[in-house]
């Protein structure tokens, strides 16, 4: 479970060969087109979702290898010049120059790239070390996002599509778009999808990308999904926020990886998590929650070794009326209070004000705005 959010165009060759076979050419007697097109594949219909990653301009077809209206090789292209090549029919919507990936981000995106056949055993073992029922676990986590038929649902680091199946399985109709920035991964992910029967009842679109520039316009989606990876992310309160920015007001976005709970950590249980697994050491990003988030929801799961985030979109700041009188001896209002502190004075005076207010009936802000007021007028007149 890693932050999957980037890859570099050139890595993406892997893409040109399946089964060890080169892809251009055939693959027994079923041509690399065809049998492209017997599985999930850009739909030309769909790229009028896309979005440029960096700009947020449309993006549109160009040079394209396609049978009607499916695409399987070719570019998406923005109206400034920047071009994003397809492959198999995924789009890799990254710019290399434009990216830059910390140490860590950078050895753990190896390693998956070298692993990612093994993915699924690891991931298996895990849930039997807790003694977990991984189906159930996964549907409770699915069922936070309030899914509806029809729905329209964003995962990114959907790495081998072990909580897609489980999205797709809810959607009846509806589209579900899967991000990774490891091409073996999604590879590997796919073939699952394709496997199961929800497959055939939404549509699944799978795209390459950067987690943290998400190419999609605002409030485009019904819910978003992330689980395992966020630890690794250079810019948590990015990847937060972008997720926020795609769903549209009232949807959800659940997010969730390693993070022993805190008070587990000093008692020996806990000291052997740590000792085996560094990830578990990570702290829930509760301060990258971005402040349009309403109803936030922290939980602890599968041994309380793991968190899971869950907010509703909202609009903007939680709405508060800053300007309400507050009631009490000291009176004023939250904008007044933040925005109307003066030099401090001594205690006597402090105390005095207090006993001035108190005689006239009035608040301290109330007698301390007209004395004051009052006073520099009079400075000022003068």
């Amino acid at each position: 479970m890693v932050n999957r959010g980037l890859i570099c165009p050139h890595q993406a060759q892997g893409w040109g060969t399946i089964n060890g076979t080169a892809g251009y050419g055939h693959v027994g007697s079923c041509s690399f087109l065809e049998l492209a097109i017997k599985r999930e594949t850009l739909r030309e219909e769909t790229v009028r979702n896309y979005r440029c990653p960096y700009t947020g301009e449309p993006l549109h077809v160009e040079s394209t290898g396609r049978q009607n209206s499916i695409i399987v090789s070719g570019a998406l292209a923005s109206p400034s010049g920047r071009r994003y090549e397809i492959n198999d029919g995924i789009p890799f919507l990254i710019d290399p120059s434009k990216e830059k990936l910390t140490p860590e981000e950078k050895r753990e995106a190896e390693y998956y790239e070298a692993t990612a056949a093994g993915y699924d055993s690891i991931i298996s073992w895990l849930f039997r070390s807790f003694y977990e029922d991984e189906d159930k676990v996964r549907n409770e986590l699915i069922d936070l996002l309030d899914l509806r038929p029809g729905s329209r649902v964003l995962e990114t680091g959907c790495g081998t599509c072990r909580d897609s199946v489980q999205i797709a399985d809810r959607l009846n109709g509806g589209e579900i778009y899967l991000q990774d920035y490891s091409p073996s991964m999604l590879r590997l992910g796919r073939e699952r999808m394709e496997s199961t029967p929800a497959a055939k009842t939404c549509t699944i679109e799978y795209f390459v990308g950067n987690a943290c520039q998400l190419p999609f316009p605002d409030k485009f989606f019904d819910a978003a999904f992330h689980f395992g990876g966020l630890n690794l992310f250079s810019d948590k309160r990015k990847a937060l926020s972008e997720m926020a920015r795609v769903v549209r007001t009232g949807g959800k976005v659940v997010a969730g990886d390693e993070s022993l709970a805190p008070w587990l950590r000093e008692t020996e249980y806990g000291r052997i998590l740590l000792n085996s697994n560094h990830l578990y050491t990570y702290k829930v990003p509760a301060d990258h929650v971005p402040e349009c988030a309403r109803e936030v929801c922290i939980r602890w799961i599968l041994g309380n070794a793991f968190y899971v985030v869950d907010f509703r979109v909202g609009e903007g700041t939680p709405p508060i009326d800053l300007d309400l009188p507050i009631q009490g001896a000291r009176g004023g209002t939250h904008r007044t209070r933040y925005y109307g502190r003066l030099e401090g004075v001594t205690v006597e005076t402090k105390e005095k004000v207090a006993a001035a207010a108190q005689r006239r009936g009035m608040s301290i802000h109330d007698w301390l705005d007209s004395t004051l007021k009052g006073a520099a007028d009079r400075d000022l007149s003068e």
